[in-house]
């Protein structure tokens, strides 16, 4: 069984403010979107959350027109602001069941040379199991694998699954596999909570059971962790701890009631060693496919972007019956931009550019005989 994950970075449309030239002109108005959105979703509003609101909305483009150049401002019922004639936004609701709505991130289509990029790594990985981090929805990414994979000559994978998450941006994690690897009973993890009812996951913690052709079972879980993109570096790394317990608690969960084969992958977002990842990979019996003496990292350590040490973001960890199973593995980069001084790897032709790239991470791959 050849097991893969790839971070996509969206099939068809993605957020225009992740679509800037670089992360850090899209961080602010992320970061104001996601400030404005806790703001409107409060119970009641005090005088000093009204102001806030309007002083966020306003950098959000939002003091003419309920559209903005990043951010659409869906107002279906009741009163949640007006805009005097003079200039200005006034709130006038005093909270969130005075008025009926939403605040949206506005979309563009993805560049079609990455997308057709993304598809050709997809082809040329030729993965039985596939995890799949950054898709947009079930339907886009199914529609994908439809329409996308054969127009470029390959073959659609036989199954596509995605749970929605918590990102609001559209960044989803799920699975595909091929005829032969069917996915049976699935669990979400959308829902758990801390103690003071914040949501651990930014997107999800899926759990997929897939059943090989010899009819060995398996439980894959896909996750996408808090990224170091907006927020506090404190908050963020608090953030991903609290991520990589709870999924070390499932794993063990798993491992208690019998289960043998996990795989736990993704975008951790988040390097070997780190103080965040540390209660998944120091305090479980799981193995990241990079230490197996079969890995061959294509002559650099890391995943993303150009991909030196720093840039180690994405796994696949293994329990001990699978790690033991492994009879090759690698790294996959054709998809990405390798650099111009010098060129890192050969990517795909069509890789002319840094924006015509398939994504900005590497897919990883391990062949497991199972």
């Amino acid at each position: 069984m050849k097991l893969a994950v790839y971070n996509v970075e969206n099939l068809f449309d993605r957020a225009k403010a992740m679509n800037l030239d670089t992360w850090e002109q899209g961080r602010p108005v992320l970061e104001k979107f996601a400030q404005l959105n806790e703001l409107l979703g409060q119970i009641d509003y005090s005088a000093a959350d009204k102001t806030r609101m309007a002083e966020l909305m306003a950098a959000l483009g939002l003091e003419k027109s309920d559209t903005g150049p990043f951010v659409l401002l869906r107002r279906n019922r009741g009163g949640l602001l007006r805009r005097p004639r003079d200039g200005g936004i006034h709130i006038e609701a005093n909270g969130r069941a005075d008025w009926v709505g939403s605040l949206e991130l506005r979309d563009e289509p993805v560049n079609e040379h990455a997308m057709r990029n993304t598809a050709r790594v997809m082809m040329d990985l030729d993965a039985d199991v596939l995890g799949v981090v950054e898709a947009e929805s079930r339907p886009v990414l199914a529609a994908f694998n439809t329409e996308i994979l054969p127009a470029l000559g390959g073959t659609p994978l036989r199954h596509v699954m995605l749970i929605d998450g918590n990102d609001e941006r559209g960044i989803d994690v799920g699975l595909m596999s091929r005829e032969g690897y069917p996915i049976g009973r699935m669990r979400s993890h959308v829902d758990d909570r801390l103690a003071n009812g914040q949501t651990i996951f930014s997107r999800d913690c899926p759990e997929f059971e897939v059943t090989t052709p010899s009819g060995v079972r398996l439980v894959i879980l896909v996750n996408h962790f808090k990224s170091k993109g907006y927020g506090s570096t404190a908050s963020s790394n608090a953030r991903r701890r609290v991520q990589a317990a709870r999924v070390a608690e499932i794993y063990r969960e798993l491992s208690g009631n019998g289960v043998e084969h996990v795989a736990i992958m993704g975008d951790f977002n988040d390097t070997p060693g780190s103080a965040p990842l540390a209660p998944l990979l120091d305090d479980t019996d799981l193995k990241d496919i990079f230490e197996h003496p079969a890995f061959d990292d294509g002559g650099w350590p890391g995943t993303y972007d150009l991909c030196n040490a720093s840039n180690k973001i994405d796994y696949i960890l293994l329990s001990p019956s699978l790690f033991e199973r492994v009879q090759a593995g690698g790294v996959f980069r054709k998809g990405m931009w390798p650099g111009s001084r010098p060129r890192r790897w050969e990517p795909y032709d069509e890789v002319g550019r840094k924006q015509d790239a398939g994504s900005d991470h590497a897919a990883i791959w391990a062949d497991i005989d199972i």
